[in-house]
């Protein structure tokens, strides 16, 4: 089984607010933002699959104890924590996560330090929308939304919100118009995820690739991994963030 102690621990500070970060490999930059309950042994595995096929991978520990298996108990912390931060929103329609601005400052200074075209970003669970908030106000040119659980599921509206402000949304749209494809996973029966990827469909259009599993899991890249998922996440960083050869 991996361990954290063989990633580098460091840490990243914006507007007063400071979150370690876990880092490890080389090549282009990626972000990988942790679902509940935080840095478990299945999201620091993704990570190392990351850093084999030749990737800088950085983990910020938002919520949670790094290195924690995904017990209840460890689950009913993190909710806890993250129902009274103000660093985050679970029911809010149409705003971006406040926690994304200290996300979008760490894809800057990764990508200042590495260069490329941009760096990668995946997002899951209540953090799946992240990495779409980040495209929004950062050089993130490969973002991975995970099935996206946030805002909470309750309700027809809050089952389609993206969890991003209307002036975020125009700014992801017109990137995404651009040529920035967004990659989406999830599992076809997941209630977690609402009806947000006909969302996705409908406001990004061709750009946003769906890869969807039969079944009602949820963690496509983690708890209840699926290879085919993996793979294609990987292919898609291949594809986007490395610079073409000479």
């Amino acid at each position: 089984m991996s361990s954290l102690e063989s990633w580098s621990l460091g840490g990243h500070t914006v507007d007063g607010v400071t979150h370690p970060t876990y880092r490890k490999g080389s090549g282009p930059g990626v972000i990988v933002i942790h679902e509940i309950p935080g840095i478990t042994p299945a999201v620091l595995e993704f990570g190392e699959d990351l850093v084999a096929r030749g990737f800088t991978v950085v983990m910020p520990s938002l919520f949670g104890r790094p290195g924690a298996e995904a017990t209840v108990r460890e689950t009913v912390r993190s909710i806890a924590f993250v129902c009274v931060s103000r660093e985050f929103t679970m029911l809010a329609l149409g705003r971006t996560t406040p926690v994304a601005t200290w996300l979008r400052s760490l894809a800057r200074e990764l990508h200042r330090e590495l260069g490329g075209p941009g760096v990668g970003a995946v997002g899951m669970c209540l953090t799946g929308g992240y990495a779409l908030a980040m495209l929004a106000d950062a050089p993130v040119a490969a973002p991975v939304v995970a099935q996206p659980a946030s805002p909470a599921a309750v309700g027809k509206a809050r089952r389609a919100d993206l969890g991003l402000s209307p002036h975020d949304l125009e700014s992801i749209k017109a990137k995404v118009k651009a040529g920035c494809q967004v990659l989406g996973l999830r599992y076809e029966e997941d209630p977690a995820v609402g009806t947000r990827f006909d969302t996705l469909r409908r406001e990004l259009g061709d750009n946003f690739i769906a890869v969807e599993f039969p079944g009602r899991k949820h963690s496509t890249l983690t708890e209840h991994p699926q290879q085919v998922g993996v793979d294609r996440v990987l292919a898609f960083f291949d594809k986007n963030l490395r610079m073409p050869r000479e």
